[in-house]
């Protein structure tokens, strides 16, 4: 598993870099697959930026090694290819990944608004400030709740939208960019700000986030999960856009994402015992990935 990495690296200070909100059950090679991200992509990448080679084996059943420890090979990226192609070309059978040393601190901040849009501007404006996060999530008030009901990570309940965002590196640049992220934060109108302490919070504040997909299965018996990808800076305006279509559907949606890259999760809350509710969902997450391409971005 994706997770089984990290650990078995841990006691010489190492990890791997992308971790899905699936890390403990998903595969390495089905990451290959599908070309995985999760809340460390913004600063790390993404799996095809952390994968140096595999063994693939062909529907033939030829055997190919591609890749290897080095950093850079010759030729053509063939495992650029291969990495995203969802299984058609052939099948992952050993994997050679690129891991990290932990970084000396890491400190997560918890960051409350009063409306979605003001968290969408922060987002921008932090990665307008040249300020690369290790993460950067937003849930709005449907996924808070439904999160902290699951896991107790102490998230605020009085807010519309959280942005979960992480810094890390040296402790005297991580003190710096807690400073400034903390103004950014205050000029679009922040209503709380929680820093982390120790290692022990800051993980608590990513559990919720992590677990907010299956804590939302509290919320309502269905969802339908949407994945596109807009321009940062039109955060906001996309998020307008999912409550006005929330509105006129009838329907709940919990926003969960991968703010600093703007790749959004909306999950279309229904129940398929009653009639029309999944055509009207399906109608529903149509116009959220129309609204996506829209303005300027891309189906994931």
């Amino acid at each position: 598993t994706n997770l089984a990495i990290s650990q078995a690296v841990a006691h010489e200070g190492f990890y791997y870099a992308p971790d899905p909100s699936s890390q403990i059950a998903c595969s390495i090679g089905g990451n290959i697959a599908e070309n995985s991200g999760g809340v460390h992509s913004l600063k790390y990448g993404m799996t095809t930026n952390n994968v140096l080679g595999c063994e693939f084996v062909l529907i033939t059943g030829e055997i190919l090694r591609i890749g290897g420890k080095a950093p850079e090979t010759d030729g053509y990226d063939v495992m650029g290819i291969i990495t995203g192609s969802e299984g058609l070309l052939g099948v992952v059978t050993e994997v050679t990944v690129r891991i990290l040393k932990k970084p000396e601190t890491a400190r997560a901040l918890m960051v409350g608004f009063a409306e979605i849009e003001a968290a969408g501007q922060c987002v921008a404006d932090i990665i307008g400030a040249g300020i690369i996060p290790g993460g950067m999530e937003m849930m709005d008030k449907n996924a808070i709740h439904a999160a902290e009901a699951f896991v107790h990570a102490g998230y605020p309940l009085d807010v519309e939208a959280l942005l979960i965002i992480e810094l890390d590196g040296p402790k005297v640049e991580v003190d710096e960019l807690i400073a400034r992220v903390e103004k950014i934060a205050l000029g679009c109108g922040s209503t709380s700000c929680q820093i982390s302490n120790s290692e022990q919070e800051r993980l608590l504040f990513w559990a919720g986030r992590k677990a907010a997909f299956p804590a939302v299965g509290r919320m309502s018996p269905d969802y339908l999960c949407m994945d596109g990808t807009i321009p940062r800076g039109k955060l906001p305006a996309v998020l307008a856009r999912i409550r006005d279509l929330s509105e006129r559907y009838r329907l709940r949606v919990a926003n969960v994402f991968h703010a600093g890259d703007g790749n959004l999760h909306p999950l279309i809350l229904y129940d398929a015992n009653i009639p029309e509710e999944m055509d009207k969902a399906e109608a529903f997450g149509a116009d959220i990935l129309r609204a996506c391409v829209e303005m300027g971005g891309v189906l994931t």
